[in-house]
């Protein structure tokens, strides 16, 4: 079909619905004989082609987004090459709607589905930027608490077990979000053995330079333990909201966290 005899009402309709330009659009639906559906394939196709040479820009910017449902949690990163695209309300219903489809994948890693890889792909196009998927953890079991930052470049995937009131839980998060130094275990029994053992071994030689007894110089090394574990585990942590109390006198009689995930663009 020619050019000339392509609807522009036509045009208009395919143009809504791909996002992309007029000439773009009238271009494909002439060469799909003014079939709509065809021409949308074909224009998606084409553009695809042209946004897979561009894999290769750098990608710095994106969102953290997060879903929830009963005992199923998500957490992922999308990134864009630009702060513009990044906080595009498209961008990130994409991202939501990426971590709200990955539910449906068992716990750990999440993976790209052929039908969540079209989704992006569709706002790779629109865009014209490299957007990629970089990563995401899915959870199961117990109930779940998750906050995202107002710029959608830090979120929090809380997961608990027992009954802790919503706000508790937002709250948990937000600390986990905001507090200096980031927590890096729930408990003492979370981190990393040989990191205990080196900050004790450092705690004795310190209290033993300062010609202490042998058995002063180890108190004052569990001392220098307790303190790291205080501000360096959640439970221990004083709470960013009220300093008064730590995190761990908000848990409820009988709830438990079992863990957190937390996420920021481009980082940890």
């Amino acid at each position: 079909m020619d050019t000339a005899n392509v609807s522009p009402k036509d045009v208009m309709t395919l143009r809504q619905r791909t996002g992309l330009g007029m000439m773009d659009c009238k271009k494909a639906l002439a060469d799909a004989n003014g079939d709509m559906q065809a021409a949308e394939e074909l224009l998606r196709s084409r553009m695809k082609g042209k946004m897979d040479t561009r894999t290769d820009r750098p990608a710095g910017e994106g969102c953290i987004a997060v879903a929830t449902q009963g005992s199923k949690g998500v957490i992922m990163e999308v990134r864009a090459e630009t702060d513009f695209t990044a906080r595009n309300e498209a961008f990130r219903a994409m991202a939501k709607e990426l971590a709200t489809a990955s539910l449906q994948q068992p716990a750990g890693d999440v993976a790209m589905t052929p039908a969540m890889t079209k989704r992006l792909d569709e706002v790779r196009i629109t865009t014209g930027e490299n957007v990629s998927f970089a990563r995401g953890r899915r959870l199961d079991g117990g109930s779940f608490g998750h906050y995202v930052h107002h710029d959608g470049k830090l979120g929090v995937l809380l997961q608990v077990e027992g009954d802790f009131p919503a706000d508790v839980l937002t709250g948990i998060c937000q600390h986990v979000a905001a507090h200096v130094p980031t927590p890096l275990a729930v408990d003492q029994h979370g981190l990393d053995p040989a990191l205990v053992a080196s900050r004790k071994q450092d705690a004795v030689a310190e209290a033993a330079a300062t010609g202490k007894p042998p058995q002063i110089a180890e108190k004052i090394a569990e001392g220098k333990v307790r303190k790291f574990f205080e501000e360096n585990t959640l439970l221990g942590q004083r709470y960013v909201r009220d300093d008064s109390k730590s995190v761990g006198e908000l848990v409820p009689k009988g709830g438990r966290i079992l863990t957190f995930l937390r996420m920021t663009v481009g980082g940890q």
